[in-house]
């Protein structure tokens, strides 16, 4: 563009505004460079017009180049522009936070810091870290003048941090500088109450909802269902919450009661999915095809596969990784590897659902070879991956080379194992009948075993019919106090005929009076899945079933 140097600053920068707004950021370069006369407001209209676009480099090079010749006018930064680039450090992956402090100290040199933008944005860029949140309370602290802006800034802050009680500690404070709720504080609220797990604390919350008339408000609504579909004891209240909102759903409203139900009924979760009339996102089709690998429902699984591809998403990686998982559990392992090497840009997770499905089916070697690729790539393993790893090792019986790499997580790494790897490598050793080991390995371990490192360990035992050392035992009894693991003593002792200790281990498990969880049977016929529950009298078709079973039952006794 082409303007005449008599054009007046105002308007050149309304129009470097515009460009910026339509995405037209070279014009809006080329504009401001012909500037002859370019004061505070030109340049804070550029700084802010990068951070808008998400260039957050070309923000803060133009903001340096400010405070370096100023254009050529020794223009001084005014709270535009501190606040236009401290979004822009905000934004940076490196250097965030040492930037944002320069800026923070330029500021405070100006004499600027009293302003509520900047305050604001100081507070958005240091809430934005674990290490530096702090920082966030103190810049509040000093406000002279609090905005809801600042309190939901600071609450906001710690809610994404996963500090809730940080967040709700803050909200009560609020209630007490102001008593008037709006919709977005609330909705800060009910999610920071929903990651400390108080759903008492959730529910007044809740009752504050309704009191207020904020039932009708899409977001405050979604947090309610995410809070509540977070305890599997709330999930008909959170159903409640999702049929109240029939006629005003959004994705997000969706996404989570899919998300939901994926685990605890994943049969509801493809329903929900099947009758979705919104346009499905991403994160749709990942927990979609999640509830399909929990129900091992390959054809269903199958479909919403197809469903992803006739809407051009099987290509997000989230979307690839649940479906790499997905095949690898309903038992096709080549489906899996082949989304797996189509997949681009493949992350952590990637790798990690490809080495555990290779594992599941007894792939030790192939898992290992993917686990050498992944560091060839320049990935750096985290301690998921080692998991997958070993336990790929565990299952193929390749004990010296799951012990390879779990030395070399600590050598060659510097990953520190917890409870999960020790029980990985407890049942590595366990697995490949070198018991003693296995237990040397507990002794070894710097916290106490859990339930699932002493089921492991008392299951080889009983695997390999070795009765477990006399220290072991006391052990095992010690940290007990957990159901599973008097169970696996009293099936150990009963294997050994030691019926004195099986009888005193089953009356310790009628104690903690825990029911074992009935065990369930799936099939899938005609894209259809069918679950059966052990003494099940409920079912439609019961009868039909009896009758079955009893024409295969009379053939087999004829085959006799």
């Amino acid at each position: 563009p082409f303007l005449p140097k008599t054009t007046p600053s105002a308007l050149a920068t309304n129009i470097i505004v515009s460009y910026f707004e339509a995405g037209l950021v070279g014009e809006a370069r080329n504009l401001f460079d012909e500037m002859s006369g370019r004061d505070v407001i030109a340049w804070s209209a550029m700084i802010s017009g990068y951070s808008s676009r998400n260039m957050p480099e070309q923000s803060w090079s133009t903001f340096l180049e400010m405070m370096r010749d100023g254009g050529g006018g020794g223009v001084r930064p005014n709270e535009f522009t501190f606040s236009g680039v401290l979004r822009a450090c905000r934004a940076m992956n490196c250097y965030s936070l040492s930037r944002g402090a320069s800026v923070h100290g330029m500021a405070a040199k100006c004499g600027v810091l009293g302003n509520i933008y900047i305050a604001n944005c100081l507070m958005d860029l240091y809430g934005s870290r674990r290490d530096s949140v702090h920082r966030a309370v103190a810049v509040f602290e000093e406000m002279e003048f609090k905005t809801r802006v600042s309190w939901t800034t600071l609450m906001a802050s710690f809610t994404h941090l996963g500090d809730g009680h940080g967040a709700l500690q803050f909200f009560r404070k609020f209630l007490l500088w102001e008593a008037e709720l709006n919709p977005f504080i609330i909705s800060i609220a009910i999610r920071a109450s929903s990651s400390t797990g108080w759903r008492l604390y959730g529910e007044q919350i809740h009752g504050a909802v309704c009191k207020k008339g904020f039932e009708s408000d899409v977001p405050v609504m979604n947090s309610l269902l995410d809070m509540y579909s977070r305890c599997s004891s709330s999930m008909a209240e959170a159903e409640r919450c999702f049929q109240a909102m029939a006629s005003s759903r959004d994705i997000i409203s969706c996404n989570t009661m899919i998300a939901s139900y994926q685990k605890s009924d994943p049969y509801r979760s493809l329903s929900l999915f099947r009758s979705l009339e919104l346009a499905p996102t991403p994160f749709t089709f990942t927990s979609a095809v999640a509830a399909a690998a929990t129900a091992a429902a390959f054809g269903v699984g199958e479909q919403v596969h197809g469903s992803a591809v006739r809407r051009g998403m099987e290509s997000d990686v989230g979307v690839a990784n649940a479906l790499i998982d997905m095949y690898a559990k309903c038992g096709s392992i080549g489906r899996s590897r082949r989304v797996f090497e189509e997949t681009e840009g493949k992350n952590l997770v990637s790798y990690t659902s490809m080495m555990a499905g290779y594992g599941s089916h007894g792939r030790g070697r192939e898992a290992i070879r993917l686990f050498d690729r992944m560091i060839g790539s320049g990935m750096e393993p985290d301690r998921v991956v080692f998991v997958a790893a070993l336990n790929a090792c565990s299952h193929a019986g390749l004990v010296e080379e799951g012990l390879q790499l779990f030395d070399s997580m600590i050598g060659a790494h510097g990953i520190q194992p917890d409870r999960e790897i020790y029980g990985c490598v407890v049942d590595l050793l366990g697995r490949a009948g070198r018991i003693e080991e296995a237990y040397e390995t507990i002794e070894r371990m710097p916290m106490a075993a859990d339930e699932s490192i002493w089921g492991a360990y008392l299951g080889a035992c009983k695997a390999h019919r070795v009765v477990p050392a006399e220290a072991a035992s006391r052990r095992a009894k010690k940290a007990a106090g957990i159901w599973g693991t008097y169970s696996a003593l009293s099936n150990l002792y009963a294997g050994d005929g030691n019926w004195g200790e099986f009888r005193r281990m089953r009356r310790l498990m009628r104690g903690l009076r825990k029911k074992k969880e009935a065990g369930r049977s799936c099939i899938e016929v005609k894209n259809r899945v069918f679950s059966f529950v052990a003494m099940d009298r409920m079912a439609a078709e019961v009868d039909e079933i009896e009758a079955v079973y009893e024409v295969v039952h009379s053939l087999l006794l004829h085959m006799r």
